[in-house]
């Protein structure tokens, strides 16, 4: 018998969420990757005096902010979006709703209190090294860049366990398969 036009639209959608699924694993693991290779060169800096291996660690830290951190963090939520939308078993899950809470949380804090900060060191470093900015301007303080590196780290991973633990509403028996 050949498959009828409901099978066929069922595996499509299984596909779909089996895709999703991957590309929301990939970011994340991209995203705690570039998270924690920001922790390893955060904790390598060196005074801003060793202006050369200060202003190259910094550059390096912009670039992994720029071209891994950034669009991890996005692929994540966009294909959690659309996990959301494809599958009917989330759209009532309370778990769901909390980790796109929390991902949204973890996209902002990662914009504002990680990757644009990282970014403007970059470019001040650099500058620094022109000879544009004097050296006294580099030594901003790095504890709140270090803590919000942490806070957004720890929010991905409770909202990693939170895909992974899926805690029961009322409703038992209700599991989605997308991006977990």
């Amino acid at each position: 018998m050949a498959p009828t036009r409901a099978t066929r639209r069922e595996g499509a959608f299984r596909n779909v969420r089996k895709t999703l699924k991957f590309l929301h694993t990939v970011g994340a693991i991209g995203y705690a990757g570039a998270a924690a290779a920001l922790l390893v060169l955060h904790a390598q800096l060196p005074d801003p005096e060793d202006l050369e291996r200060f202003a190259t660690l910094r550059m390096a830290m912009g670039a992994v902010a720029e071209r891994i951190l950034l669009p991890s963090i996005a692929l994540v939520l966009v294909s959690g979006l659309l996990a959301m939308a494809f599958n009917r078993a989330f759209h009532n899950a309370g778990w769901v709703w909390l980790k796109l809470i929390f991902g949204v949380l973890v996209f902002e804090g990662t914009l504002v209190s990680v990757q644009a900060p990282m970014q403007r060191a970059a470019l001040q470093a650099e500058a620094a090294l022109a000879g544009d900015v004097p050296v006294a301007e580099l030594s901003a303080p790095l504890g709140p860049e270090w803590g919000s590196l942490w806070v957004v780290l720890l929010l991905a991973i409770f909202n990693v366990v939170l895909g992974v633990w899926r805690p029961r509403g009322r409703r038992r028996g209700v599991r989605g398969d997308a991006a977990g």
